[in-house]
């Protein structure tokens, strides 16, 4: 089936296939600045045109969607909200960044995928550009029969601060398994309690793990059935091994994490590179499925 893409020049680039928006990627939003302006893909949704994706949920206004984030950067917040402050927990502080989006240095768009390269720059809450960001982004892999699409999305992020930058987390900074930071998808409320399938297992426990791939189903509001978000982790050039953040409860989220618990330290032009793959699927996939998928398209 083919693929289309309408571009609103300024705001935001939408992806359809057979009359359904499947993902939204707004590269220039508007938000308060306590949310850590930033793009995001968000309605993502299955080929039936059901939503797995949550906006702006009542208990996280910044989370929004799938994301690039990181939560600890030398002290700023590129997550967005409070900030964890060992011991004393979340505090609001004036350290909210946001990432700016320079330019598109491709568009490419066919009857079966498109491509997005494109420069951001990191700018602190005091205005100083401490990352550039060079991310590409392909929504591909449309399959009518399986039900599926799928997502990668590849970064590399370069130290232009001037002296040294630390890539951490919560857990980084004294909250145990509180390690979200990277690419971040929030799920829709209705997936709160979803099952969690890993290659070994899976459920919470999952939480800090390392492992080639993690999947996610659950049930939809509105519309009848279920569909699977299959993430595969991917690749780092760090030198600290990506883990999986995951909630099922009290929100369904799933982040892998290129700084979990150790940070990662870039000296002034050092850089490193993330990439990833997500795949949505029209239904509540059982483990067979799941890793046949996971051996034929994993990364």
């Amino acid at each position: 089936m083919t693929l289309t893409v309408t571009h609103e020049y300024g705001r935001q680039i939408v992806v359809t296939v057979g009359g359904v928006d499947i993902a939204t990627y707004v590269y220039q939003p508007q938000m308060p600045a306590f949310e850590s302006s930033k793009p995001y893909l968000h309605p993502m949704r299955t080929l039936s045109g059901a939503v797995v994706s949550g906006y702006r949920p009542s208990d996280h206004r910044w989370h929004k969607g799938l994301q690039m984030t990181i939560s600890h950067l030398s002290g700023q917040n590129f997550w967005g909200g409070n900030s964890y402050r060992h011991p004393h927990g979340y505090v609001r502080l004036d350290n909210v960044g946001r990432m700016r989006h320079d330019s598109f240095e491709l568009v490419d768009v066919t009857d079966e995928a498109l491509t997005l390269r494109e420069t951001l720059t990191w700018i602190t809450a005091a205005g100083e550009h401490w990352v550039a960001e060079r991310r590409e982004l392909k929504i591909h892999g449309v399959d009518t029969g399986r039900g599926t699409w799928m997502l990668d999305f590849g970064t590399e992020l370069r130290n232009i601060r001037g002296e040294e930058l630390r890539f951490g987390s919560p857990t980084t900074a004294g909250r145990p398994n509180a390690g979200y930071t990277g690419l971040f998808w929030r799920g829709p409320r209705g997936w709160t309690g979803g099952q969690i399938i890993t290659p070994d297992g899976g459920g919470p426990q999952a939480m800090g793990q390392e492992g080639p791939w993690l999947a996610y189903t659950g049930q939809h509001d509105e519309v009848d059935g279920g569909g699977t978000l299959l993430f595969f982790a991917g690749h780092s050039t760090a030198p600290v091994p990506l883990k999986w953040f995951v909630r099922n409860d009290p929100y369904p989220g799933v982040n892998p994490s290129p700084a979990f618990d150790k940070e990662i330290v870039l000296g002034p032009e050092e850089s490193f590179r993330l990439a990833h793959r997500v795949v949505v699927a029209d239904r509540a996939w059982e483990r067979p499925e799941i890793e046949a998928f996971a051996a034929e398209y994993g990364i």
